[in-house]
């Protein structure tokens, strides 16, 4: 079974010309990528440039001919011998510009607003004045930010359309909440701003804040823009979901936009003098415990820097790192990441700290009960990171524990302490339920409570990652709309969870304390702690999901006498927040200080 070449022709090919226009076979066609062919055919010129069409006539003979019908070149375009500075040379009779370097003398001078192939990831290329450009989509030029050109389709990805259910666009409504206390401590304190104005705000800034619906600062945004705009360090510990992402964002990107990028170091001899840039020179660098909560800090800063040239990136551990290093090549100037891949990043040389001069450290508590102190030292102490006085760092914590005292100072200098609410406390905004229910009698009583709510977004704690596949397929079971997340699923399914939940299509999410921190899903309405966790800070975490940004939800706890181990604390937030204690907390903790204490 020989292949007989003899018989086969080139023009029995699916891409080959059918027929030309005057029915005889004329040259090939031009090849057609598998995911275009079986469309209409649409014109496959180059793209047009400046209002100009580049190229000649079309290479398909069209219906009518290539002269004519459909392909006719329409009033104003290119449709006949070249004019102007494109006049045809006899080294170049067809140009067609490709994205290669111009000819030169050609008088192709990119206008502002449109492409410019120096502005994009290219630090080091492209001229001696690109270096401090930053890489987003507006530009720093002449000591100025000119902002680029709206994009409508990215618009409706990062602040969606108006009502959208899984963008919170309640705006934060703490207008109510202005009674919460703050207390802010230290030296030469600045007041506090009440609106989103400039000053001390950025124009550009407050252009997008008002895109995200954004109305009045929080309490932890009053204080915070104008402690970091005046340039000094801040130690703030306040309840999640108190908007404390924006009060880094806002003050960090919108000096970003009024000083523009710093210029990345000459590169040292035998470097790459061309292309891309192998190692990116971050201004600001923001380190947090998870995925989820890195992910959700970049999602905000690519809201707060749409259109601006500073382009944020994020990286984290469970993911393809290849992809990360791409999207760091194309640029980096705002950089979240959770310490164990950032330095991952800079032992392979891809990511130098030199430049910063913004730290956060956010969900500090959490990084240190997560065993990341070693890496967090590394970073900030032992690699090339401007030391305490040439950099501003700002550290948010839900709680102040010893150990988050004594990096706050090793790494902060004649810092302003702010706590916004009780250090450590839930929100009154959360309505507390403490219900007393055996292990054997809770799938029972849970199918009760899903029974009688309408259907909102409910997440629902458990101890284990089995306990949380168990109870989701129960769920499912049972006919409710369920899916889980903890940290055996791998980092794509976990996102997936996540988004079914936030946008609502499986409504009832079933986690393990892996999702407990930091995550900001808009209009969770009911957490249940189906299993009590054994330190109570951990509990106000985990009901800080609900009562979001100023509204309101409901916590429900099944408690037996296997929690009694944090009974009193318990009693101690309810009635801080002001909630009912139940009579069975009362007595179980009676009970224990019978004998020393439970």
């Amino acid at each position: 079974d020989q292949l007989d070449m003899s018989r086969m022709s080139l023009n029995d090919s699916q891409h080959a010309p059918q027929h030309g226009p005057q029915g005889g076979n004329f040259e090939r066609a031009a090849y057609i990528p598998p995911h275009l062919r079986g469309r209409p055919q649409q014109h496959q010129g180059p793209p047009q440039m400046d209002g100009a069409m580049m190229n000649g006539p079309p290479m398909h003979g069209g219906p009518g001919g290539p002269g004519g019908g459909a392909w006719a070149p329409p009033p104003g375009r290119y449709g006949g011998p070249p004019q102007g500075n494109w006049s045809p040379s006899a080294a170049a009779p067809h140009f067609t510009p490709r994205g290669s370097n111009p000819p030169s003398g050609a008088g192709w001078t990119p206008t502002p607003g449109k492409f410019d192939p120096n502005a994009y990831g290219k630090p080091g290329a492209g001229g001696p004045n690109t270096s401090a450009r930053g890489s987003g989509d507006g530009q720093w030029r002449d000591g100025k930010h000119i902002p680029g050109p709206s994009n409508p389709r990215v618009e409706r990805e990062l602040f969606g359309v108006p009502n959208d259910p899984s963008k919170q666009h309640t705006g934060i409504n703490f207008e109510k909440y202005d009674d919460i206390p703050v207390e802010a401590s230290g030296q030469g304190v600045p007041e506090p701003v009440t609106t989103f104005t400039n000053p001390p705000l950025d124009d550009h800034l407050i252009n997008n804040i008002e895109l995200a619906g954004y109305k009045v600062p929080t309490p932890v945004q009053k204080y915070s823009i104008p402690i970091v705009m005046g340039g000094r360090d801040l130690m703030a510990c306040a309840q999640t979901g108190s908007g404390k992402t924006g009060g880094f964002l806002f003050p960090i990107l919108s000096q970003a936009f009024q000083t523009g990028p710093s210029a990345a170091p000459a590169p040292a001899t035998g470097g790459y003098g061309y292309g891309r840039q192998r190692k990116a020179y971050p201004t600001s660098l923001v380190l947090a415990p998870t995925r989820e909560l890195v992910s959700q800090i970049y999602d905000e800063a690519r809201k707060f820097a749409y259109r601006s040239w500073v382009r944020p990136c994020v990286v984290y551990g469970g993911a393809d790192i290849g992809s990360q290093l791409r999207q760091i090549e194309r640029g980096c100037d705002l950089l979240v990441a959770t310490p164990g891949r950032l330095v991952d990043l800079i032992e392979r040389g891809r990511i130098s700290l030199q430049n910063i001069k913004y730290l956060v450290l956010d969900e500090a508590d959490r990084m240190l009960d997560m065993g990341f102190e070693p890496q967090i030292r590394r970073i900030v102490e032992g690699e090339d990171m401007p030391p305490t006085a040439a950099r501003q760092t700002l550290m948010f914590s839900a709680t102040f524990p010893r150990d988050i005292q004594m990096l706050a100072r090793d790494f902060l200098k004649e810092y302003i302490f702010l706590s916004v609410g009780r250090v450590g406390s839930t929100s009154e905004n959360i309505t507390q339920k403490v219900e007393y229910v055996e292990d054997g009698d809770k799938r029972s009583v849970l199918l009760d409570i899903l029974h009688t709510q309408e259907a909102t977004l409910t997440l629902i704690f458990v101890e284990t990652k089995r306990m949380a596949d168990s109870l989701s397929d129960f769920l499912i079971n049972q006919g409710f709309p369920a899916t889980s997340i903890h940290g055996d699923r791998t980092q794509r399914e976990r996102e997936k969870a996540l988004e079914m939940f936030r946008t609502g299509r499986c409504p009832i999410l079933v986690a393990t304390a892996v999702a407990a921190r930091g995550l900001d899903i808009p209009n969770v309405k009911h957490v249940v702690n189906y299993d009590l966790p054994t330190d109570i800070d951990d509990y106000v975490h985990r009901i800080g999901r609900t009562g979001r940004a100023g509204n309101t939800g409901i916590s429900t706890a099944f408690f037996n006498r296997g929690n009694r181990g944090v009974v009193r604390d318990l009693i101690e937030l309810l009635k801080e927040a002001n909630q009912e204690v139940p009579s069975f907390l009362e007595s179980i903790a009676r009970e224990g200080s019978g004998f020393g204490g439970g």
